[in-house]
């Protein structure tokens, strides 16, 4: 998730533990060349995190080996080209959903990052666009994944022009499974254990599952998935966030990056929309900062079920 799951986060996420494997956020690939990885917030690693999968942006072929070579400096865990990004900007460099679309030109790519990649390699997609034959067409790119040597698909079953307005469509799940060899990992809408206990038949099909957005609300939320409890100290959790902001980044990204997360994690709160209104009001730190501790230390009430609904 573009400006969330960068360093900061995942080391906050890593506090917590619980996780199998973090991923980066998107990377424009023309941008990793130009970039000192070690350094960079969105590269970064950190020994606590674990395995780190570095999510990719590509649009052309020819651009391939020399996006592997800058990030083998990293020795990631892995490697996941974004095929499902909607927003018009990714599409119109021909990257994200576009590239699904394209079926030549993902083969390529494709190829040429099995070729250059001896590591796990990853692709996450969306449905595709909601036309007759969107079934037709995911076949075959999931037959072009596994031709093409791809280690697992991420699924997020939403078509591409629904960003996120419209449910995730879980009954989808096991015939999309089933139509492919190669491991499916759900995405989307994954809001806690209970929606999996609810609707275990949803799920039966999938080797794993993509936490987003509801992580950024509840960074604890991979170890309270594995029945460990977990008693946030709201308050404590937003300070050490905003530390860990402060030491990765420069100054003048600092405020936009906690900003961010605050409009996330105020999903928490029964009356969250207080802190929601004093993180949009605010136009630098100082002011966010002291109405985020009122609020966070005044022991507010937590939403009995938190989501990300209406959250972009």
């Amino acid at each position: 998730m573009a400006g969330l799951t960068h360093s900061a986060f995942r080391r906050l996420v890593s506090d917590f533990g619980g996780h199998g494997a973090l991923f980066t956020e998107m990377l424009c690939g023309r941008w990793l060349r130009a970039e000192n990885l070690r350094t960079s917030a969105a590269t970064r690693r950190r020994a606590q995190e674990g395995p780190v999968i570095y999510q990719l942006m590509i649009a052309e072929p020819t651009e391939v080996p020399a996006i592997m070579a800058c990030l083998a400096q990293l020795e990631p865990a892995g490697v996941d080209l974004n095929c499902a990004c909607p927003t018009p900007n990714v599409r119109h460099a021909g990257a994200g959903s576009a590239l699904f679309e394209d079926r030549e030109r993902l083969a390529a790519i494709l190829t040429a990052m099995r070729r250059e990649l001896a590591g796990p390699l990853t692709v996450k997609i969306r449905l595709g666009l909601p036309r007759e034959g969107w079934r037709a067409q995911l076949a075959d790119r999931l037959r072009l994944f596994a031709d093409c040597g791809v280690d697992a698909v991420i699924l997020h079953p939403r078509f591409a022009d629904e960003k996120l307005r419209r449910r995730a469509r879980h009954e989808l799940l096991p015939e999309l499974a089933s139509a492919t060899r190669l491991p499916i990992i759900a995405s989307g809408d994954l809001h806690g254990p209970e929606l999996l206990r609810r609707n275990p038949e949803h799920f039966a099909g999938v080797s794993g599952l993509m936490i987003g957005r509801m992580a950024v609300v509840q960074p604890w939320l991979f170890r309270a998935w594995r029945s460990e409890p977990v008693a946030p100290d709201y308050l404590d959790v937003w300070q050490r966030f905003v530390r860990y902001v402060r030491e990765d980044f420069p100054e003048r990204k600092v405020f936009h990056r906690i900003k961010a997360f605050t409009a996330y994690y105020a999903r928490n709160f029964h009356f969250g929309h207080t802190l929601l209104a004093a993180t949009q009001s605010a136009t630098d730190l100082a002011p966010l900062t002291e109405k985020a501790t009122r609020f966070l230390s005044s022991a507010p009430q937590p939403a009995l079920h938190p989501d990300v609904a209406g959250l972009a």
